[in-house]
């Protein structure tokens, strides 16, 4: 028994290949078997990787969207209750106002853009249509690049324009959409640049068009669409182009290129000319009254929020800490601001797909184990069945080697089968997936997952197959022989 170990770890090459033959041999006589101990494999392999593509192709519609609203620098400083000691003082509150943006210029270093917002619901009316708006607010000029925004057709307005508080505005193709109509309704492609757009009323000149933003999932299925609809014989009746999303992504980070496309920009002080001054807010549509609010008793317009842009990322707590004290100061100590940072956006971001990648591992770790498991059970199984063969083959020279190499080969090439078969599985498992539940972000089936799968399917395999294949090569070959 001392030599045992031995001759489990000796092994001969010349006696690698007829055990190899040998083992594939028993799997071929024993296909149906083998197929049904695969399955466990199968399922474990297929789903690990059909989780790591979902989780890639989230991970990256949400870095393209953490792109689309400005990066992880930019924070954005908003109005928020008082806190409870300082409710008392909630007459005295002031907001964020046009003086918050000259102290922040003047008084800290850290932050290289400002860019004050001032939200305005409209409804928009054109070409005889007429919508609620979803996005529309007065900026500066540097908003462009705050947001990341791109003109396709026209150009942003400029200082002069904002100086001046002119009419003037530049739209997102939702809002182009929604009042002209899409490409695909009217079989063409619609460039409002001049037109003259009211918003609660009052007349707009678009002097600039965003260009569409989407996701890459939704572009290249719209060129596919368009391929497809270009190859069709229908296409010479049908002038209207192939459906697509314009305006609108939805699915998980969708959202910022839905907001930037349903977005209308005009300048600051022309928000504030036509809609804050002295006009409510309320309802469909502006109604002149006395301005009761600290902005219409001291002049200084209160704004919705601040955009910053952070002059680099590692010393955001350093630029937030200038921020809140210059904001504290011109606020008489008054908290009525909050930070929204990119960063919180994006570990909650990654917390959830943290999450859904363990929670994915832990299902397929399961389905692996249970395969794992039934490896095991049918080897101990087709060991009772072959005692007397093993008996036959030990009597006729075969080592104790021999036998443990043969089980665990068995063990291992029906887990690496499984495996294969799990990895084409895991394709169409994607497929159906995207086709049950369709999201703009695709899923990424990678080749570091494939392998990792594969790696663990023979893991897998081979500590299935330890114990059966002990247990065998352990036989007493007399005893064998004289087993019924």
């Amino acid at each position: 028994m001392s030599s045992q170990p031995k001759d489990i770890l000796i092994h001969s090459s010349a006696q690698f290949g007829p055990t190899l033959i040998a083992g594939l041999r028993e799997i071929w006589a024993h296909k149906f078997r083998s197929l049904l101990t695969m399955l466990g494999i199968i399922l474990g392999v297929s789903s690990l990787v059909a989780m790591s593509a979902l989780v890639k192709g989230m991970e990256k519609g949400a870095k393209e969207a953490l792109i689309a609203v400005g990066g992880l620098d930019k924070v954005r400083v908003e109005p928020q209750e008082l806190p409870v000691e300082q409710r008392h003082l909630q007459d005295q509150a002031v907001g964020i106002t046009m003086n918050d943006v000259t102290v922040i210029q003047n008084g800290a270093p850290l932050i290289t853009k400002v860019s004050p917002e001032m939200r305005v619901p409209v409804t928009a009316s054109a070409n005889g249509k007429t919508f609620r708006t979803f996005m529309c607010m007065g900026v500066w000029p540097v908003a462009l690049e705050m947001m990341e925004h791109e003109i396709e057709h026209g150009r942003m307005f400029n200082e002069i324009d904002d100086e001046m508080a002119r009419s003037v505005c530049v739209i997102g193709t939702a809002t182009r959409n929604e009042l002209w109509g899409s490409p695909e309704e009217v079989g063409k492609e619609i460039i409002p640049v001049g037109e003259t757009i009211y918003l609660n009323g009052v007349p707009f000149t678009i002097i600039g068009m965003f260009k569409h933003y989407e996701s890459e999932q939704e572009r290249k299925t719209r060129e596919l669409q368009a391929k497809q609809a270009a190859n069709s014989p229908t296409n010479q009746l049908a002038q209207t182009g192939p459906q697509r999303n314009r305006g609108h992504s939805h699915g998980r980070g969708g959202w910022a290129f839905w907001i930037k496309n349903a977005t209308i920009y005009m300048p600051l002080n022309t928000a504030y000319m036509k809609f804050r001054s002295g006009v409510s807010l309320t309802g469909f549509g502006p109604r002149s009254q006395p301005s009761s609010t600290p902005s219409g008793a001291t002049g200084d317009p209160r704004l919705s929020s601040l955009e910053l842009r952070i002059r680099n990322f590692d010393l955001l707590p350093e630029a937030l800490q200038q921020v809140r004290n210059l904001l504290m100061s011109t606020h008489k100590g008054i908290e009525d601001f909050t930070f929204r940072t990119q960063e919180e956006w994006a570990e909650a971001i990654n917390t959830f797909i943290r999450n859904a990648r363990l929670s994915g591992s832990l299902i397929a770790g399961i389905s692996l184990l249970v395969g794992g498991i039934g490896i095991m059970n049918i080897m101990l199984a087709s060991i009772s069945e072959r005692v007397r063969e093993i008996g036959i083959r030990k009597s006729v020279g075969a080592s104790n080697g021999d036998i443990f190499f043969q089980i665990l080969v068995e063990s291992t090439v029906i887990a690496m089968l499984g495996g294969f078969l799990g990895l084409g599985t895991s394709f169409g498992l994607v497929k159906l997936i995207s086709t049950i539940s369709p999201t703009d972000n695709a899923p990424i089936v990678t080749a570091t997952a494939m392998l990792i799968a594969f790696g663990f399917s023979v893991c897998v395999g081979i500590l299935a197959g330890l114990l059966p294949a002990l247990k065998a090569s352990r036989l007493n070959p007399i005893q064998a022989l004289r087993y019924e």
